[in-house]
């Protein structure tokens, strides 16, 4: 499926990826860009993301097979309010959140009767830089896109939000809204805080600066994601706020044992912790390696 004109709202790593990677193979005739920065804009532009900056949001969507909002899922309710008076029929609207329960309420609240036009998404791929720098052409070559698609939405725009993942590389998965937004938490925002936590905790100390001069790869590994942006992660916080703090309570069970086995000098449960842990690893990326030998098309796409 090719398309004429996608429009991306927010030109950074994840709308800028998804841009690049149609551009690259020639899966649209023209991508415009819309974004709060005017100088974001021109550089998504002078790096060949878009073809072009729209003069506002109703040149932006006229005329336009599929949009992509791909900005912190804070911004999505206001983004589609104003995107909702030029909706023309036919015309998908997608986003790149990393939550989704509560952008399909404010889809509903914003869109109303056109409801239909939306199907929600989730890329699952990522850096820990940002802005249109940051873009890459292959960021989604086997990587998965999660839909959610509502009861709603016709069979053919889902398919068409599905067409322009895989021409990107992307494998694409089905779950509920409810179902993302529990299996994310756990995997996602929930390492997201405990690096942020973490880096926040050792910065505090007055000994900081001796403690990072000593910190090696371990720490990097650990801490990586802490690189990403703090206004994105707040977002994804609070948005799923009631599944993380789940998760927290449960980290918090697994910290609490772990302090009791040291307290006690318990190497022996200490050591089959580690290796549960060291298996169940082990396991998850022989099975990612695995899948990434594959070429998308080989596994069926969804």
């Amino acid at each position: 499926m090719s398309f004429k004109k996608i429009a991306v709202f927010g030109v950074g790593l994840i709308g800028g990826s998804f841009a690049l990677a149609l551009k690259r193979q020639s899966a649209c005739a023209e991508v415009v860009g819309v974004g709060r920065r005017r100088e974001t804009l021109e550089q998504a532009q002078r790096l060949g993301l878009i073809d072009r900056i729209a003069a506002d949001i109703a040149d932006a969507v006229n005329g336009a097979d599929l949009i992509l909002v791909a900005a912190p899922v804070a911004q999505t309710g206001a983004l589609l309010d104003a995107i909702s008076p030029y909706l023309q029929p036919g015309t998908v609207i997608t986003d790149a959140g990393s939550t989704k329960s509560d952008v399909v309420a404010a889809a509903r609240a914003a869109l109303g009767d056109k409801i239909a036009q939306f199907v929600p998404g989730h890329p699952i791929a990522g850096r820990e830089q940002s802005g249109p720098e940051a873009a890459l052409a292959d960021l989604y070559v086997g990587k998965k896109v999660v839909l959610t698609p509502l009861p709603e939405n016709p069979p053919l725009l889902v398919e068409k939000v599905a067409s322009a993942w895989r021409q990107c590389g992307a494998l694409i998965q089905q779950l509920t809204a409810q179902e993302h937004d529990a299996v994310f938490a756990a995997v996602s925002h929930l390492p997201h805080l405990l690096a942020y936590a973490l880096v926040d905790d050792i910065a505090a100390r007055p000994d900081a600066d001796r403690l990072f001069q000593y910190a090696a790869s371990g720490f990097r590994d650990f801490t990586r994601i802490a690189g990403s942006s703090p206004e994105m992660w707040r977002d994804i916080a609070l948005a799923n706020r009631r599944a993380l703090l789940a998760e927290l309570d449960a980290y918090l069970v697994q910290v609490t044992q772990l302090r009791n086995f040291l307290d006690k000098n318990n190497g022996v449960a200490l050591e089959a912790l580690f290796g549960r842990a060291q298996h169940a690893r082990q396991a998850w990326i022989t099975a990612i390696e695995s899948a990434e030998q594959q070429r998308p098309y080989e596994q069926g796409g969804d």
